[in-house]
C-alpha cells in the first residue's frame, strides 16, 4: 500500500499571505456523430472520433469538457485522461466547455460522476484517435501499424526513427473509419494520470479573465431582479408598479409565475426597484409552519415502525436482560446551499430560439425545461455553461434560469438576473430536517449484537414526484444506511417519509451527509456501553480484507490514535462507504469553556485509481470545511411559512481562523475510479461529534452543535 502526501493549502497560504475500470466501458461513450462523417466533424482537416475530442491540422488538441466546473478541478482532470492516452504534451492541450448537448451522454455535475462516469470514455477518446494517427503514419510510411509508436504528439517508425507531427496526419487519419475496442494502456504505464498537474483553470481565476455566470455580459443586455412570495407557495393578489417606475433607471415591471420581475439598466436599479414595487400576495396556507412545528411532524412518527427497508437476522425479538441496550434520538435542520456566487442566468429569448449563458450544474435539464416553458424544441435552446462560484448542489436546479428566460420572452431584449444572497437563501431549496429513532445493544463480551435505525424524513424524490413512496426501494431517505459495512447479527432499517411545504433539493452529499453521521456516532455510543476503543470496536466487525478496513487502519497509523492527548482534547473517528470511495477520518478537538476548537482532521481515502493527488486532497479539505460549518452553524429558521434566514450573518460559514490542519493520505491502488467531494463529507461530521464526546463525555445527537 502506497499513501501520497504533500503541504497542506493551510499551510501554503500561511506562506503566501478527484477506473470506472471495467464498470463503465458498456457506459454512453460518444464516438462520431450521428450527422456528420465518421470523423465525426464535417471540417476534413480535423480529426474527432469523439465528441470529447478534437485534432487540427496544426497539431493543436482540444478536449471537449461537457462537466461543469465549479472547483471540483474537472476541467484539468478529464484532459489529463485524454492526454495520457492520447501521447501528447500535457502543457500544449487546450480546453473548451461544451454547451448543452444530448450528444455528450449526461452532462449532470453531481453525485461525484463526473470523473466516475467520464474516465473510460475519455481513455477511449484519446486512444482512438492515436490509434487513427499511427494508422495514417503507418499508411504513409507502407509500415505495418506495429512498427510504428506515439509518443509527445509524434508518431516515430520503430524501423528507422523517421517521425511525423500529429498535425501532419490528422487529414489523412480524419478519412479512416472510427475503430472500435481500442487498446487501452496499462495503468502501471501511466505518466500523467497520478501525478500532481497544475489547474488549467487557475490562472484565469488568478488574473480575472474566468467568466463565471455573473460576468456574463452581451451586447443590449439589460438587468432585472425579481420580489418572490414571503411564503411558501404564496401567489400574488395583485401589485403596483407605479413606485417602482420612479426609481431611476427601471424600464418595466412585468409578472412571471414566481414573483414580479423590475427590469433596469443596472442591477443596483433593478433591486432598488424590486424593493419599491407593491405587492399584495395570497400567503396560501401554511402560515403557521415553523421549525417547531415541522419538529413535532417529525417527532409524532418516532415511536412508528415505519415501513421496513432492510432486515437481517430477528431485530424485533433480540433484547434480552444478559444485554445491554442503548436509545437514542437524532435531529438534524434543513440546510442551505449558500454558494458564495448566487444563482445568475443571462437569458436572450427571440421568436424561436433561445440562448442563455448559466452557472449550471445540470445544462440539459435546464434547457429541456426552458424548452418546455417556451414551448421550443430541445435544440433550440442554446445553453452556454460558465464557471461556477460554488454550486454544491443548489445549481443543478432549473428556477432561476426559467425566470430569466421568462423575463427575457416578456421584455423581447436580452436580460440578466441576479439573485442576492437573501433571494438565494429564502426562495431557493434546501437539504431535509430529519429524526432518527435508534436502538442498540451488545452482548456481555461487548460484541454489538443490534443495530435498528428508523430514518424520519421529508424525501426530496416524493416532494419532486408528488407521490409518496410504496415499494421499501424507493425510499432515498434510507441512502447511507443499508448495506453497514458491520457484522451485526440483527439489523433493521425502516423509513418514514414526512411532507413538508419546504423545498427540498439535493444538497453536497445528499442523504449521505446526514445519514452516516447518525450512524456513526451511533456505532460510538455502542462501543462506549462495550467499553471498547472506538476503532477497535470498529475493527471486531469489518471484514479485514476490505477497502475500508484498509483506510481505516491507515488513519490510525496516521493520526497517532493512541498518542495522549491534552486534557480537555478528544479524538473522534468516522468511516464511510460511498460514491465508489471509502475514507477514515480522525478528528482532534479542544473544548475549553464550552467552546469548541477544531485542532486536526486527518483524513484516509482510497478512490481507485488517483487522476490528480491535488485535487484529491482539496476536496478533502473542502468536505471537512462545508460539513463541519453545517454541524457547528448550519440552521435555516422557518418562520410564518417562509424562510427567516438571509444571510451569512445569519447563516454563517467557518472562517479561516477556525479551520483546522488537514492531513490527506491517499491509497494508490489500479481499482476503479471512485467519486472523492462526497465521500469526504459523509464522514467529517460524524469524527467530529465523536471527537466532542472524547473530550467532554457529552454526547451530541442534535445539530447544530450546542454544548451547553
Amino acid at each position: 500500500m502506497k499513501t501520497l502526501k504533500k503541504q497542506s493549502r493551510r499551510d501554503f497560504i500561511k506562506v503566501c499571505s478527484l477506473s470506472a475500470g471495467g464498470l463503465f466501458l458498456a457506459a454512453y461513450v460518444p464516438i462520431g456523430c450521428a450527422d456528420s462523417n465518421q470523423n465525426g466533424n464535417l471540417d476534413p482537416n480535423i480529426l474527432s472520433p469523439s465528441a470529447y475530442l478534437k485534432i487540427d491540422s496544426k497539431g493543436v488538441v482540444t478536449v471537449i469538457v461537457h462537466r461543469t466546473e465549479m472547483g471540483q478541478g474537472v476541467q484539468t482532470a478529464l484532459p489529463m485522461i485524454v492526454a495520457e492516452e492520447l501521447q501528447v504534451n500535457w502543457e500544449e492541450i487546450r480546453i473548451e466547455q461544451a454547451d448543452a448537448d444530448e450528444k455528450y451522454g449526461s452532462q449532470t455535475t453531481g453525485g461525484s460522476w463526473s470523473i466516475r462516469l467520464s474516465f473510460d470514455p475519455f481513455r477511449v477518446a484519446g486512444a482512438t484517435a492515436r490509434e487513427m494517427i499511427i494508422t495514417a503514419a503507418a499508411a504513409k510510411w507502407g509500415l505495418s501499424v506495429s512498427d510504428c509508436y506515439a509518443e509527445n504528439g509524434f508518431v516515430i517508425s520503430k524501423i528507422n526513427g523517421n517521425k511525423f507531427s500529429y498535425g501532419e496526419l490528422v487529414t489523412d487519419a480524419a478519412k479512416l473509419p472510427v475503430p472500435q475496442n481500442v487498446k487501452l494502456k496499462d495503468p502501471k504505464d501511466y505518466k500523467i494520470i497520478g501525478q500532481r498537474v497544475k489547474r488549467l483553470d487557475t490562472p484565469a481565476k488568478l488574473y480575472g479573465t474566468a467568466k463565471f455566470g455573473i460576468d456574463i455580459f452581451v451586447p443590449g443586455m439589460v438587468y432585472a431582479a425579481v420580489k418572490r412570495s414571503p411564503t411558501f407557495e404564496g401567489k400574488i393578489k395583485s401589485f403596483d408598479r407605479s413606485k417602482a417606475k420612479t426609481v431611476n433607471g427601471v424600464l418595466d415591471v412585468v409578472q412571471i409565475k414566481s414573483g414580479v420581475a423590475v427590469v433596469a439598466d443596472s442591477t443596483w436599479n433593478s433591486f432598488e426597484g424590486k424593493n419599491a414595487v407593491d405587492v399584495q400576495w395570497d400567503l396560501g396556507p401554511h402560515t403557521n409552519v415553523n421549525n417547531e412545528s415541522i419538529r413535532n411532524s417529525l417527532m409524532e412518527k418516532i415511536e412508528t415502525s415505519g415501513t421496513e427497508v432492510e432486515k437481517i437476522g430477528n431485530p424485533d425479538s433480540v433484547i434480552e436482560d444478559t444485554l445491554t441496550s442503548i436509545d437514542a434520538v437524532y435531529e438534524m435542520p434543513f440546510l442551505a446551499h449558500a454558494p458564495m456566487e448566487p444563482v445568475n442566468c443571462v437569458a436572450d429569448v427571440k421568436q424561436n430560439k433561445a440562448e442563455i449563458w448559466a452557472p449550471t450544474q445540470n445544462p440539459q435539464g435546464l434547457q429541456r425545461a426552458i424548452a418546455n416553458l417556451l414551448g421550443f424544441k430541445n435544440e433550440d435552446v442554446i445553453v452556454h455553461v460558465t464557471l461556477l462560484g460554488g454550486g454544491f448542489g443548489r445549481k443543478s436546479h432549473s428556477d432561476f434560469g426559467l425566470e430569466a428566460a421568462e423575463i427575457s420572452r416578456a421584455i423581447g431584449k436580452p436580460v440578466k438576473l441576479l439573485w442576492t444572497r437573501e433571494d438565494d437563501m429564502k426562495h431557493g431549496q434546501f437539504r431535509p430536517a430529519s429524526m432518527h429513532k435508534l436502538t442498540g445493544a451488545v452482548d456481555k463480551n461487548g460484541k454489538a449484537v443490534l443495530f435498528s435505525h428508523h430514518v424520519i424524513m421529508p424525501s426530496i424524490r416524493a416532494q419532486l414526484s408528488g407521490n409518496a413512496p410504496k415499494d421499501p426501494g424507493d425510499f432515498d431517505i434510507v441512502d447511507g444506511t443499508r448495506n453497514l459495512p458491520y457484522s451485526i447479527p440483527n439489523i433493521k432499517i425502516s423509513a418514514t417519509n414526512v411532507f413538508t411545504p419546504v423545498p427540498l433539493w439535493y444538497w453536497r452529499a445528499v442523504y449521505n451527509s446526514q445519514n452516516p453521521f447518525v450512524v456513526e456516532s451511533f456505532i460510538d455510543e455502542l462501543a462506549a456501553v462495550a467499553k471498547k476503543d472506538p476503532i477497535d470496536f470498529r475493527l471486531e466487525m469489518m471484514d479485514q480484507e476490505s477497502r475500508l478496513t484498509n483506510v481505516l487502519k491507515l488513519v490510525q497509523e496516521k493520526s497517532g490514535w493512541n498518542r495522549k492527548l491534552p486534557e480537555g482534547s478528544g479524538r473522534g473517528v468516522a468511516v464511510a462507504a460511498c460514491y465508489g470511495s471509502f475514507s477514515a477520518q480522525v478528528a482532534e478537538v479542544t473544548v475549553k469553556n464550552n467552546r469548541i476548537k477544531l485542532d486536526r482532521f486527518v483524513c484516509a481515502i482510497d478512490c481507485g485509481i488517483v487522476i490528480n493527488p491535488d485535487t484529491v486532497e482539496a476536496q478533502m479539505e473542502g468536505a471537512i470545511v462545508f460539513a463541519i460549518t453545517a454541524a457547528l452553524k448550519g440552521e435555516i429558521i422557518i418562520r410564518n411559512g417562509g424562510v427567516a434566514s438571509s444571510n451569512y450573518d445569519d447563516y454563517p460559514i467557518m472562517d479561516y481562523s477556525e479551520m483546522p490542519t488537514v492531513e490527506t493520505y491517499i491509497v494508490q491502488n489500479d481499482l476503479p475510479v471512485g467519486g472523492v467531494g462526497e465521500v469526504g463529507i459523509a464522514a467529517s461530521t460524524p469524527a467530529f461529534i465523536n471527537a466532542i464526546f472524547n473530550a467532554t463525555g457529552k454526547r451530541i445527537r442534535k445539530l447544530p452543535v450546542k454544548l451547553v
